[in-house]
């Protein structure tokens, strides 16, 4: 892909993999500085880019995109918002008149991606733009478009926004990025909802299930569903039992594993995020499509946070489940551990969230059993309706 092309000239690697490019991400990456003072100051219009990927003329890209029912390949989309978000940064980091990024760029978190209302071929040209449209002292937010001509007007058909951190790959500390200004009242908005979006993030945060307790709500919620699923005839809490249409959540599991080869490595010698974020797509799909029988619409992918890097060699554990479903849509969460198989200790990689539409009037509710999942399922209710 033309982007990636791109990134792999600013960070000065070779597309294949080479002893000598940890000898030059060694000597490139020293002396970065950790405050902003000095560095060059951009606008928003400084760092958009675009590129195209030639599905319209390419049979053989066209065969990589292409899903079994000749729909769009979701996943490789995401794969490709990674690399395009990463051009992005960099062209905002541009330092002086050397191509070369004196920066190591990754992934921290996938904010949102939403779809419009036209559904994305496989055939058709598709234009990925973006730009950075808010930075903190070493974190970037980048927000992309992805365009297809569509009844021979080019429509806006899904819209990205990430988070993207910069990092010395020596010392493992934060980078400063360069200083955004905004230039003219569009901009400034831009800014503004990019400071906005990190207080939200940082409210959600706070609320997390993991620190704070269900609101009032929330505990009435699950206590509904609870006597939904107690037999009055027992006189007992013991005694289970699943009410019509419905699933209990414990059932809707679906896993898979990986071995992460060099093939899948990104610019820095780990497991290339977009990889990671297509194979979680597609597990989540596939469970959502075997829960609901049907070949399920996606809606909304939001919240994806990178914990921790994959690195070559270790295997990937991918873990589905059906956490929440309200009418026709179902909202998947798929959980990532990473494990060397040297050690066999694992550790949380990602958990990402998926919102997908069934169109079916008649869709299998689910139904917590446990207090642990009782909470997954308000946390699925709270991505669903964020």
């Amino acid at each position: 892909m033309e982007a990636r092309a791109s990134l792999m000239e600013m960070v000065g690697l070779k597309p294949e993999l080479a002893e000598s490019d940890q000898d030059y991400m060694d000597s490139m990456f020293q002396d970065i500085p950790k405050k902003q003072d000095g560095l060059p100051v951009r606008s928003i219009k400084d760092s958009y880019r675009e590129v195209l990927i030639p599905l319209g003329s390419n049979p053989t890209l066209q065969s990589k995109y292409t899903n079994f029912y000749k729909g769009i390949r979701f996943g490789r989309i995401m794969e490709d918002l990674d690399t395009f978000a990463g051009l992005i940064c960099y062209t905002h980091n541009r330092r002086g008149e050397n191509v070369r990024s004196p920066l190591s760029t990754v992934t921290a978190l996938v904010d949102r991606i939403e779809l419009g209302n036209f559904t994305i071929s496989a055939f058709t040209d598709i234009k990925l733009t973006g730009n950075v449209t808010w930075v903190g002292t070493s974190s970037m937010e980048v927000t992309m478009d992805v365009h297809q001509v569509i009844q021979d007007q080019l429509q806006k058909v899904m819209k990205a926004t990430f988070l993207m951190v910069a990092r010395n790959p020596v010392t493992g500390g934060s980078a400063a990025v360069n200083p955004l200004k905004a230039d003219g009242p569009e901009e400034e908005e831009l800014v503004k909802r990019g400071a906005a979006n990190k207080l939200a993030r940082q409210l959600e945060a706070k609320k997390s299930l993991l620190k704070t307790p269900p609101n009032q709500d929330e505990g009435d919620l699950i206590h509904g569903l609870f006597l939904q699923t107690i037999d009055v005839k027992t006189s007992t809490l013991k005694v289970r039992v699943k009410p019509e249409n419905t699933e209990w959540m414990e059932n809707t599991i679906l896993k898979n594993l990986s071995i992460c080869h060099p093939e899948q490595r990104n610019l820095y010698n780990k497991i290339f995020g977009g990889y990671l974020m297509r194979k979680a797509f597609e597990l989540g799909w596939a469970n959502a499509a075997l829960y609901s029988k049907t070949r399920p619409i996606t809606k909304v992918i939001d919240d994806i946070a990178f914990m921790k890097a994959v690195e070559i060699g270790t295997v990937l554990f991918l873990s589905s489940q059906i956490v929440y479903t309200k009418g026709s849509q179902m909202q998947v969460k798929v959980h990532a551990e990473v494990v060397d198989p040297t050690i066999g200790k694992h550790e949380t990689s990602n958990d990402f969230h998926f919102t997908f539409d069934s169109q079916l009037d008649d869709l299998k509710q689910v139904i917590p059993k446990t207090y642990a999942e009782s909470m997954m399922y308000l946390d699925g209710k709270r991505h669903f309706e964020s």
